[in-house]
């Protein structure tokens, strides 16, 4: 949530760790190398090279993510994977599992897939780079949404930073919020001193009236829920050519994965308190929505229903990074950015000038002059 890379929260995975992990999956082959290790913060991964090509280990700890958590997201990909989707091969142990467990970790081996990694080392809530990208993003998502339509698997179980979706749809958010919290001792505990109810409310009354009935016409739809430009990788001629990185996948509907693109890579998050509050981007916006359209055609009341959704869309998620925060690494700093700036924060400028001017200019379809 700043403008320099974190130093990572795990600790790297070591050469003797990955080859132990990887004789596990037989096709993996013997490990050769280590090559590089993710700077993302809430697990560890690394770029493998084995004797049977390249694979991404990447490595949770177990109250982030068990086996059976793993398998939950796994079993999305291989679905869209045998709909035609082009999504990184998840690796198999001889018995058939797609993760295995070691003392406090958990671990998951991808072949790698192909596409370039343009976006490999920006930033978090970095835009995509040009417009072409943002179309080509949104074609790509359309395309998971229709494969993912014959996906019938219920919601996931409740796990640290998982983009669920049971407060937003509620006709109640208020009373929703409080069953979720309440389920979660140490996001309860965190949030036990300030007055969040009345904030969530003040939110919901500001920025969430009718937007219950809006998502209750939309159908449930399995989802990635973390659209942005370094979760996909890329051909040469601008395409998208793999779509990875399901760690926050579950059932939502498209138009809540939709707005989450959106809020995702069309705001310049990291400006905002910087000295303007103009940092929408509505025609990144409007050209990945024109992408989406190519495949899937959006509806007047599709439209409605994304520019309703993105002022609340990361309600959920915070949520969790803010319990991930408090329960797994007892991070109360970062849980209170996640709450300030993040959850509230980003709802906040929704509400000002600028903010309504980008949804405006969403809602009819072309950004403001």
């Amino acid at each position: 949530m700043g403008t320099a890379m974190e130093a990572p929260t795990w600790p790297a995975i070591t050469a003797d760790e990955a080859a132990a992990v990887i004789a596990r999956f037989p096709a993996a082959g013997r490990l050769t190398g280590l090559h590089w290790h993710s700077p993302r913060p809430f697990s560890a991964a690394t770029l493998a090279h084995t004797t049977q090509g390249a694979f991404l280990l990447k490595r949770h700890h177990y109250s982030v993510r068990t086996v059976e958590g793993l398998a939950e997201e796994h079993a999305f990909i291989a679905h869209l994977a045998g709909a035609g989707m082009s999504v990184p091969e998840v690796m198999a142990t001889a018995d058939g599992a797609t993760a295995v467990a070691s003392g406090a970790w958990s671990y998951e081996l991808h072949r790698q897939a192909p596409g370039a990694d343009l976006y490999r080392d920006s930033l978090s809530w970095t835009p995509f780079v040009s417009r072409a990208h943002a179309h080509a993003a949104g074609m790509a998502l359309a395309t998971l949404h229709e494969a993912a339509r014959s996906f019938t698997a219920p919601p996931r179980r409740p796990q640290p930073l998982v983009a669920s979706f049971t407060i937003l749809p509620a006709a109640d958010p208020i009373a929703a919020a409080e069953a979720y919290v309440a389920a979660r001792p140490a996001l309860a505990a965190f949030l036990e001193s300030r007055p969040w109810p009345r904030e969530l409310r003040r939110l919901f009354e500001a920025l969430g009236q009718g937007l219950a009935p809006l998502l209750a016409e939309q159908t449930p739809l399995w989802t990635h829920n973390d659209w942005h430009p370094s979760n996909l990788l890329w051909a040469s001629d601008g395409s998208v050519r793999t779509a990875f990185d399901f760690g926050l996948a579950d059932r939502t509907c498209a138009v809540h994965d939709i707005a989450t693109a959106i809020e995702r890579t069309a705001v310049r998050w990291l400006e905002l308190g910087q000295g303007t509050g103009d940092i929408g981007d509505p025609a990144a916006a409007l050209a990945l929505l024109a992408g989406y359209a190519t495949t899937a055609p959006l509806g007047r009341a599709d439209i409605e229903a994304i520019v309703r959704l993105l002022p609340l869309v990361h309600l959920e998620f915070a949520l969790s990074e803010i319990e991930y925060f408090t329960a797994v690494v007892e991070d109360p700093a970062s849980a209170a950015l996640a709450w300030d700036d993040y959850l509230i924060g980003h709802a906040a400028w929704f509400q000002s000038a600028p903010g309504r001017d980008f949804l405006r200019a969403i809602e009819t379809g072309a950004p403001p002059r």
